[in-house]
């Protein structure tokens, strides 16, 4: 957050003498002024959000300039709303969520951060594309956007052009131009004692390798399968095929915010409305429960989905307690071989 306000706060300090009020800022309709503005007020609305906790809706404030406030002054505003917002990141816990609309109602601390650091990046584009001033965005700050909050958009050949493109900013070769989009926030399902956390790109790459995805695991922690699924969901989001809700989800303990396992879909409905689910839990976390309330859960999410008729998990003959766990989450076994037994849960009336 703060390297990209740094950018930002760079490029406009230096065309600080320049007609702002009666340049249009790029492919926008506000004015230059009116989106140097709007960063300010984008900085300090997250900020609100993340501070004050807010579960429903935007904090009821807003921010405006002092009449006669030059455009030093407004640079001198985003600066000061950035140092506001990266405290705000700093000091949240990352178990904390506060209302966002696009697409889940909600973020954690690092969907706020992606979401300011966009509209920092793109909107000092707007101005600098307005005023006619190069500027091309950090591609490390770009990636960190794309891999959080565009998980559905396959990377291009840089992530600056393919973060302009994805916002219509700009054009790829191959790739039709984008009318509309709108960024997509990790989903998360709550339960009594876990929320099921959707594993964004950024930490599919990380738990794929010897990471830990930013959460904070129980000992023994991540285990194999959860490296593995993690890994697929990174090579669907390279591949261009993620769906974020039909991803992974980490297995997040309420009372703790410690992490025990992962669940997720193999990938995403299939034309009959069949998808298929997999689960693995850290030794440790077992027998408590856990797997079969999240399999609820994530089962009952799936199946209030149009696209979702019967939901699938198949299971090696000897793994009793995946036998278990899909019993007492309603599933039935339809079919087996020597290998493995075939479950379904399948949606009332179906």
């Amino acid at each position: 957050m703060e390297r990209a306000v740094d950018e930002c706060v760079g490029l406009l300090g230096a065309v600080t003498e320049r007609d702002w009020e009666g340049v249009r800022a790029g492919r926008l309709e506000w004015s230059c002024r009116e989106t140097a503005v709007h960063i300010a007020e984008d900085l300090i609305g997250y900020a609100g959000q993340l501070a004050g906790r807010e579960p429903e809706s935007y904090t009821p404030f807003e921010m405006s300039l002092e009449e006669g406030t030059d455009n030093a002054g407004a640079v001198r505003v985003i600066r000061t709303m950035g140092a506001l917002f990266a405290a705000a990141i700093r000091t949240t816990p990352r178990e904390v969520r506060a209302f966002h609309p696009y697409p889940f109602r909600s973020a954690n601390r690092e969907g706020f951060a992606a979401m300011g650091v966009a509209e920092v990046l793109l909107h000092t584009h707007d101005i600098a594309e307005g005023l006619g001033v190069a500027y091309e965005a950090d591609s490390e700050l770009c990636d960190f956007v794309l891999t959080r909050i565009f998980p559905h958009v396959q990377p291009g050949p840089t992530p600056w052009r393919t973060l302009l493109w994805a916002t219509g900013r700009g054009d790829l070769p191959g790739r039709d131009p984008v009318t509309a989009w709108r960024w997509s926030n990790n989903h998360v399902i709550p339960t009594d004692r876990l929320t099921l956390q959707g594993v964004t790109p950024a930490a599919a790459n990380d738990l794929a390798t010897v990471g830990d995805g930013g959460f904070e695991w129980i000992e023994g922690g991540p285990m194999d399968g959860t490296r593995v699924g993690s890994g697929l969901v990174y090579k669907q989001y390279e591949d261009g095929v993620h769906r974020p809700e039909w991803g992974t989800y980490v297995l997040v303990r309420r009372d703790d915010g410690r992490a025990l396992g992962a669940m997720g879909f193999h990938s995403v409905p299939d034309e009959d409305g069949r998808v298929e689910v997999g689960y693995d839990l850290v030794e440790a976390a077992r027998g408590h429960g856990y797997a079969t309330e999240a399999l609820l859960a994530l089962s009952a999410w799936a199946l209030s989905r149009e696209e979702v008729r019967t939901v699938v998990a198949n299971v090696e003959r000897d793994n009793t307690p995946s036998h278990n766990v899909l019993a007492r989450a309603g599933f039935k076994a339809v079919a087996e071989d020597d290998e493995q037994v075939a479950y379904e849960l399948r949606e009332p009336g179906v």
